[in-house]
């Protein structure tokens, strides 16, 4: 998998013919969803597709959100889950707490955890949980249920939680979280305006629930050629000359901004 997943596909864990199409569709990441996906008669037989399917590694990293730890089917979901050869990590829902993720990495063999946080509780504690536990590599909201829990209508209305995790991923060493869904698969013109400002937010890529957004992410989410461009003068200054430094241009550069050029370039290798 690239350092830098920038497409995660969620595909429901009781078809096991749309997650074979899945894994077939270029995405970085393939998502299983036994959660919300999935109805409460059909999750054993979800979950036991998806052992199946986790058998042996899939040609592209899967995912697995397991239902919440204290429903009725989290303890089955982690127990028949993590130990599978083929899975690359655990995506938790409904996680409020710290608690919450240490008491399932200690059922989870050391398994990749990824905490959801979907309620206005987990978002006030989403640094303390990204601290939670070693085999935590990632957090990320639902946006879907967190608009309920707040009450929030307008988009930007969800914009202070945003901020909160990605600050929260990174002062706790966990990289940029992917954004939410965006659940309208015909609207690409939105999701493309969408992954615009959660770009400038300091997302690095984002979830999806149709292979046809799979592009659309890719493309807000890649480098264009002016930053790519940009990043490359900022290197080749920095090799010439040690500290901190003006272009030719009068932009300011230091070691934040090679840093973030290196960052770049990273990016752009996929193109």
């Amino acid at each position: 998998m690239t350092a830098y997943p920038l497409t995660w596909l969620y595909a429901p864990g009781d078809r096991p013919e749309v997650v074979a199409k899945a894994l077939t569709r270029g995405a970085d990441v393939v998502v299983v969803d036994l959660e919300d996906a999935v109805s409460p008669d059909r999750k054993a037989y979800a979950r036991a597709a998806t052992a199946d399917l986790l058998a042996d590694p899939p040609a592209v990293p899967v995912h697995v959100r397991v239902n919440a730890p204290d429903s009725p089917w989290g303890e089955n979901d982690i127990a028949a889950l993590a130990p599978a050869p083929g899975l690359s990590g655990l995506r938790l829902s409904k996680i409020t707490s710290p608690a919450d993720v240490t008491r399932v990495a200690r059922r989870a063999a050391g398994a990749g955890l990824y905490a959801l946080l979907e309620t206005a509780l987990a978002v006030e504690q989403a640094y303390a949980i990204a601290g939670a536990h070693p085999d935590l590599r990632g957090i990320a909201l639902g946006e879907v249920d967190l608009r309920t829990d707040l009450g929030v209508r307008d988009d930007s209305g969800l914009d202070w939680s945003r901020s909160r995790v990605i600050v929260a991923a990174r002062a706790a060493g966990l990289p940029p979280p992917p954004q939410s869904i965006h659940p309208d698969i015909r609207d690409l013109d939105g999701l493309a305006t969408s992954c615009a400002h959660g770009r400038a937010l300091g997302f690095l890529g984002r979830a999806a629930i149709h292979p046809r957004q799979l592009p659309v992410i890719e493309r807000a989410y890649l480098p264009t050629d002016a930053e790519i461009e940009q990043a490359e003068t900022v290197l080749k200054a920095a090799a010439a000359e040690q500290g901190a430094q003006a272009l030719p241009g009068g932009r300011f550069i230091d070691a934040a901004v090679v840093t973030a050029a290196r960052r770049t370039l990273s990016l752009a290798r996929r193109r």
